[in-house]
């Protein structure tokens, strides 16, 4: 072992990467790791027509930046979720029409059971989606993407953080804003409603 450099692990995303940068093949790997739960990610974000594109320029862009990824990080998940929020930023406009169509859609389905208590818990979700939807649209990009991250993906604060290259307490004001700005919101769509 070489003074301060520490073991690889050989079945960490790290080692594949370090692999992969004398055998390109190898990187197949992560992509048999990661693939699905990223796939799961843009397909929330902006629907299967585009999130199937957008996973193969994941992968591409990562293969082509593996020699940047910081091997002393054993896991590439959050690496792979920050260069898949940087695509999606370019694609906010999508987005909020696919979320406006999804509030629609929700917004216009009856419940099919015969039970009053389940019927009306429908009823109410269903009719507070779109204000749901609009408190989301309405944030900034930053802090949307930070909200889904966490929502979502159930990512850590932490792993956040590395997936958006910023510092855990940027995390953490960031879903605190997102959280203050969704209930300003949804105060307000209530007030306009009555």
């Amino acid at each position: 072992m070489v003074s301060g450099v520490s073991p690889v692990n050989p079945e960490s995303d790290a080692a594949v990467i370090e692999v992969s940068r004398r055998e390109p093949a190898a990187f197949g790997t992560l992509f048999d790791r990661h693939a699905t739960v990223l796939f799961r990610y843009l397909v929330r974000r902006v629907g299967p027509g585009e999130a199937d594109g957008m996973l193969g320029e994941v992968f591409r862009i990562a293969f082509e930046r593996r020699g940047d990824f910081d091997v002393s990080r054993s896991d590439a998940r959050p690496w792979l979720y920050g260069i898949a929020s940087n695509l999606l930023s370019n694609h906010r406009r999508r987005e909020a029409r696919r979320l406006r169509a999804t509030a629609r859609l929700l917004a216009g389905q009856t419940a099919s059971e015969d039970a009053t208590e389940h019927v009306a818990a429908r009823l109410d979700a269903a009719a507070s989606w779109p204000g749901v939807i609009a408190a989301i649209d309405a944030l900034p990009d930053v802090e949307r993407s930070a909200l889904f991250l966490h929502v979502w993906e159930g990512l850590s604060y932490e792993e956040i953080a590395t997936s958006l290259d910023i510092p855990v307490g940027t995390v953490r004001s960031r879903l605190n804003r997102a959280r203050r700005r969704m209930r300003v919101q949804r105060s307000i769509e209530a007030c306009v409603h009555e």
